[in-house]
């Protein structure tokens, strides 16, 4: 059977993941079609106007023959160049989980009026446009893609465990053959392919683990911590509560550069849990814990927040237990929200003025942009600031730079100007949003029907290695690219 798998963004890195199955030089779908940041892009024949970390859009490859967009989730690194696809003269369907049906135009329409216009009239048109051509499609149900004849395709969406709504895709591909014997009957030739999109980690915050799918010819498998192994979910609540307890002691406030969807709430999460058990004790001298300050300066994060809270029937069942027990795990009473500029920028000259002990939860989680960058100019360089990593900061970065160079005593580059690290960092690789190395193998490994390719994508280079040789360790005879 003849198909091809071509990769327009994330073979190389961990940011603008687009992959193309082409049934035929006439047919052929789309996986996600996200934008780069950072330094990523050019060695996925993604071209950049400037090297300040703004992101690639450039759709440098045909799109007449794509029938369909298949989202994997709604991170911009998966979906951000959208606007411009359809701009390139896309005008297929966007086929999505239930979920992402919602928190897709959330997060386009947000996009759009950060990254390219504030003319109202031209995001309502666009987002009228997209919004139109999104399909919904249940988890766990076959949904046909016309690809012209003597072909079928079809999709199935899996829950990945990453964000809420976020699947990997089962791709079936089916050929009508004429046999070799004498009758000349017509056969099916099928071949399947499986993209991970970005796989949870088990235990995650919220959301269900992964389940690997029965088999596959071809796996397109993530691999962005394809090198390292994560903590277990209660270590990483005491590491985080410890850093907490030790960042308060001199009442200074904890910065947490986090994404606006996914990162934000599963924090929210955690930290509720976090009050929650040491309720009666004491963050640090004079403090406690019920009057621990959690602020969310994020306008789109809030409205994210919304929508999980909306989306409960989503929810792991470990949350939807705590919610039956009265616990409000994304709005409790300590939470603060700052929606207006004008009250993000008062919150952040009073913080860089007193130092007052709290957590500021803001985007964007690689520090590229938004709020999130005010803050960490004015309190940077107050040695009572502590700044905690929650999330993988791709390599050009200032959230890469921080997290190299801050605990050696160095600089960053925000928005042109530099500014002296004098904060503490912290990294808690635990809470990643993405599986770790065993999660990876293992995926693959609890396949019945193992494929006979992996391609490896959405990683670091040492992270592809790494788990490449984890896998054919795994299961020898399995070819690895």
């Amino acid at each position: 059977m003849d198909c091809r798998i071509i990769h327009h963004g994330g073979r190389e890195g961990v940011t603008g993941s687009c992959h193309e199955l082409r049934i035929a030089e006439d047919a052929g779908i789309l996986v996600d079609c996200g934008l780069f940041q950072g330094d990523e892009g050019l060695e996925d024949g993604g071209q950049r106007t400037d090297n300040g970390g703004k992101p690639s859009t450039v759709i440098d490859f045909p799109v007449a023959h794509i029938k369909a967009l298949v989202v994997t989730h709604v991170h911009l690194d998966h979906v951000g160049r959208i606007p411009y696809l359809f701009a390139a003269g896309f005008d297929g369907p966007i086929l999505c989980s239930e979920p992402s049906a919602i928190l897709l135009p959330l997060m386009l329409e947000d996009a759009l009026a950060v990254g390219v216009t504030r003319d109202r009239r031209l995001i309502e048109a666009a987002m009228e446009r997209i919004s139109s051509r999104i399909v919904p499609i249940p988890y766990g149900t076959w949904h046909e893609i016309p690809v012209g004849k003597g072909r079928e395709l079809a999709v199935k969406l899996h829950c990945a465990g990453h964000i809420l709504g976020s699947a990997y895709v089962t791709c079936r591909i089916r050929e009508k053959v004429s046999s070799q014997n004498s009758e000349f009957k017509i056969q099916n030739s099928e071949k399947t392919i499986v993209f991970s999109g970005d796989l949870g980690a088990p235990h995650a915050p919220l959301l269900p683990a992964p389940k690997s799918p029965w088999g596959a010819d071809v796996v397109v498998l993530e691999s962005t911590y394809g090198d390292r192994e994560h903590e277990g979910r209660r270590q990483r609540r005491s590491r985080l509560q410890g850093i907490i307890e030790h960042a308060l002691e001199d009442r200074g406030t904890i910065l947490a550069p986090a994404f606006a969807l996914g990162r934000t709430q599963e924090l929210l999460y955690e930290l509720e849990d976090i009050i929650h058990r040491n309720r009666g004790r004491y963050a640090a001298k004079g403090l406690p814990w019920e009057d621990l300050e959690i602020v969310v300066d994020s306008p789109l994060a809030s409205r994210f927040t919304e929508a999980y809270r909306a989306l409960r029937p989503f929810w792991d069942a470990e949350a939807r237990r705590r919610v039956r027990a009265g616990r409000h795990p994304l709005a409790f009473e300590q939470m603060t929200t700052v929606e207006t500029h004008a009250d993000h920028e008062n919150a952040v000259r009073l913080l860089a003025r007193s130092g007052r002990p709290c957590i500021v939860i803001a985007g964007s989680g690689m520090c590229t942009g938004g709020r999130i960058v005010n803050y960490l100019k004015a309190l940077l360089g107050d040695p009572r600031t502590d700044v905690v990593f929650i999330g993988y900061q791709s390599r050009g970065t200032p959230g890469r730079a921080i997290q190299q160079y801050g605990p050696r005593g160095g600089y960053v580059v925000l928005d042109g100007a530099r500014y002296d690290i004098r904060a503490q960092v912290h990294t808690i690789g635990g809470y990643s949003a993405h599986a770790d190395r065993t999660g990876l193998v293992n995926f693959v490994r609890r396949m019945r029907r193992k494929p006979s390719e992996i391609r490896l994508v959405h990683g670091d280079a040492d992270a592809r290695a790494a788990l490449g040789t984890a896998l054919t360790a795994a299961m020898p005879g399995v070819v690895c690219t």
